[in-house]
């Protein structure tokens, strides 16, 4: 299992919709890398569900349930379906993340442009427990 963080504007598309619509198709990224991470994930990978721009925070976790398809008309871009796993029991701010020591190689925070990143296990573990204090 490979974990990942995806990004959305909570104004746009946030976590209280992924949970009122039970999943969603996560496409229309147009970036050439993130529409790589998007080719690697596989059923059953986990994801941060980040909401960018306003509050600036981890929210929630949600599951790939279904692997990469081709998105846009002519097919060059990926999407695949999320679904809501649970809500973090308290979010997770940009700026905790970005103190804690451990986050310093985090690719959110080395590649900060992209909406789509991958998460090392150790990762994972430490925005776990930062939403569980």
């Amino acid at each position: 299992m490979a974990f990942w963080l995806m990004r959305s504007e909570p104004d746009v598309y946030g976590w209280d919709e992924l949970v009122r619509d039970c999943g969603t198709e996560w496409d229309g990224v147009r970036n050439y890398t993130a529409r790589n991470f998007l080719k690697e994930m596989q059923v059953g990978d986990l994801a941060i569900f980040y909401h960018s721009n306003k509050e600036k925070a981890a929210v929630g976790i949600m599951e790939i349930t279904r692997a990469w398809k081709p998105d846009g008309a002519d097919g060059q871009w990926a999407s695949v379906r999320v679904e809501p796993r649970e809500k973090l029991a308290r979010p997770v701010s940009l700026t905790a993340i970005k103190g804690e020591p451990k986050l310093a190689a985090l690719e959110m925070l080395r590649q900060s442009r992209l909406s789509v990143t991958p998460v090392r296990a150790e990762e994972w573990k430490i925005l776990l427990e930062m939403s569980r204090t």
